[in-house]
């Protein structure tokens, strides 16, 4: 019996995934802001941050796909766009927006030295 080909892109599924989960919590520790300091969205503003939230985790889901940590990145953008409704919203997109263009960066890295044969892995 032979045992199917290891993923090479599991791992960094894994990194995704937990930035996003991260990235969900860090969000909803924004009710605190949203629900206690005067003009922040009042009821719509905790729709959305619950809203975000469930779409990051819902995101997790579809981290293989091909389009799937594109679907991640687009998330930043719609987090950022709700800034202008929660303004912690729109700061932490920023900063969050940055890390998934380190990560979108790193994963281009990889599947290039892939496609060239260059990684520890491949060398023999």
């Amino acid at each position: 019996m032979t045992r199917p080909a290891p993923d090479p892109w599991k791992g960094f599924r894994g990194v995704l995934a937990a930035t996003l989960i991260l990235e969900a919590i860090v969000v909803l520790l924004t009710l605190l802001v949203v629900t206690k300091i005067g003009d922040n969205g009042g009821a719509l503003g905790v729709v959305v941050v619950l809203a975000l939230a469930v779409a990051m985790i819902m995101t997790t889901r579809y981290l293989s796909r091909p389009w799937g940590p594109w679907l991640g990145a687009a998330l930043q953008v719609v987090m950022i766009a709700c800034g202008f409704l929660v303004g912690a919203l729109g700061a932490l997109g920023v900063v969050f927006a940055l890390v998934w263009g380190g990560l979108l960066a790193m994963r281009r890295d990889v599947a290039a030295k892939m496609a060239r044969g260059e990684l520890p892995s491949q060398r023999q």
